[in-house]
């Protein structure tokens, strides 16, 4: 794989959230309530996504050989992915384990940890919007690669079986007529993709600069 090394402190990588205010009350002129609203801070998903990408940046510094931006394919993500399982906290049970597609296994066991697949779907969600709002272009998206759909398809399919808890996929209801284009703008809302599986934070350590 590769060999990016983890160094210091946690970086969590998952998120989403409300955003901050830039509106104040009272009357305090409208130079004043511009500036705060250019001094806003962004948003927890904004913050987040801004994390992700600069992690997955020095990842690819880190890589041997070292990997440009432009050279990166979605071969090299499905490696990032892999790369970040070492530091998940889902149990995920074997073939061979007594507690395979137990949903609540009576005791532990060493099958592996590794990341919940509802985690790293969110996070391709957030790396692939910031490929595009940093000049890259969408036809060359790694993160929006067929092999990386298929990827996150088998994670999503394999735990199922492992740990007993099938994902449901969500139905989308089809908007009325009346409602056409708030429904339409409600299913395209949020970066993380129709089916999250719940979201959670997929933590990795601060990558190594040395």
């Amino acid at each position: 794989m590769d060999s990016a090394s983890g160094a210091g402190g946690s970086i969590p990588i998952g998120g989403g959230g409300g955003e901050a205010s830039s509106s104040q009350p009272g009357g305090s002129g409208s130079a004043e309530g511009g500036s705060a609203s250019s001094s806003a801070p962004p948003s927890r998903y904004e913050s987040q996504k801004r994390r992700d990408w600069n992690t997955f940046l020095q990842y690819l510094k880190n890589h041997k050989p070292p990997l440009s931006l432009s050279r990166c394919s979605g071969a090299h993500v499905i490696e990032f992915l892999k790369y970040l399982d070492q530091f998940g906290k889902t149990k995920v049970h074997i073939t061979g384990c007594p507690y395979f597609g137990h949903p609540n296994p009576p005791a532990p066991c060493a099958c592996p940890l590794k990341q919940a697949w509802g985690s790293l779907d969110a996070l391709i969600g957030r790396l692939r919007a910031a490929y595009e709002e940093n000049d890259g272009r969408p036809e060359s998206n790694p993160f929006g690669a067929k092999a990386v759909r298929i990827y996150l398809r088998e994670v999503r399919e394999g735990q199922a079986k492992a740990r007993g808890i099938p994902y449901e996929k969500k139905k989308r209801k089809r908007p009325s007529t009346d409602a056409a284009g708030e429904g339409g703008s409600r299913s395209r809302s949020g970066g993380g993709g129709d089916e999250t599986g719940g979201g959670g934070s997929v933590g990795a350590p601060a990558i190594s600069t040395v």
